[in-house]
């Protein structure tokens, strides 16, 4: 990789996705190269994975220069992507998902950012004009869990959790004022962002997953109630206001 910082870096958090992993990323890499995009970056942010997923991040990144990855010793998303985005070079930040890489995203939000009419994009999979193909319980929680967050913290937008743009100097503080890990890492971004008044623009997105998720959504439940309550004990009472990788 050229020692010159890519106008463009890409962040994308994977775990388990030996499967899947090195066709998403020739994949993204024949879509940059289709639209004449050569100054870009691929950050593969591995966390704890138990298949082979980090010997192929290994392997992509020496075959490809415009790729890098390193690994989180347990599975965290939001300490995987977390970490990505505060190692990453380029001014203009995708955060992706393995499982989708969706190119027409990025080429809406990067044109947003380019003419300066947002900080940050979030690509919603519930607003008017998405269309999100995943099965109806996943669907139904998505709805279920950004009510809850509109309702316990404000949030004004329609999705906090999947595909994002923004303009790294905009957002590195807000990133730096994060408090929680793993799934609500990504609402809190979001939300802190909006609360702080930063250009936030959604954009409706097609959603086609490659694969079912990776961990259960019953299993996740537990988890993100906790980091919600964390969330509105900060923001509302500044309560807990260190970061938590657990």
């Amino acid at each position: 990789m050229s020692d010159a910082a890519p106008e463009i870096s890409v962040v994308i958090p994977i775990y388990n996705e030996e499967a899947i992993l090195a066709e998403s990323v020739a994949e993204l890499l024949r879509g940059f190269a289709a639209a004449g995009i050569t100054a870009f970056e691929i950050v593969l942010a591995e966390n704890g994975s138990r298949d082979r997923t980090r010997e192929v991040a290994a392997r992509l990144a020496s075959e490809h220069p415009e790729v890098r990855t390193f690994s989180c010793p347990t599975p965290n998303y939001g300490a995987a992507l977390r970490q990505g985005i505060e190692g990453a070079r380029g001014e203009l930040v995708i955060c992706e998902e393995i499982d989708l890489c969706d190119l027409d995203f990025h080429r809406r939000a990067l044109a947003l950012l380019r003419a300066g009419e947002a900080d940050l994009v979030v690509g919603s999979k519930a607003m008017r004009g998405a269309h999100d193909r995943r099965p109806a319980g996943r669907r139904a929680a998505t709805r279920v869990y950004n009510g809850m967050l509109r309702l316990t913290l404000g949030f004004t937008g329609t999705d906090t959790h999947g595909l994002k743009a923004f303009r790294r100097s905009a957002l590195a503080p807000v990133v730096g004022r994060c408090i929680v890990g793993h799934d609500v890492f990504a609402s809190e971004l979001v939300i802190r962002a909006e609360r702080e008044g930063l250009r936030v623009r959604e954009i409706p997105v097609e959603l086609v997953e490659k694969r079912a998720p990776s961990v259960h959504l019953l299993r996740r439940v537990p988890k993100v109630l906790h980091h919600v309550l964390r969330l509105m004990a900060a923001i509302h009472f500044g309560v807990g206001q260190s970061t938590e990788e657990s």
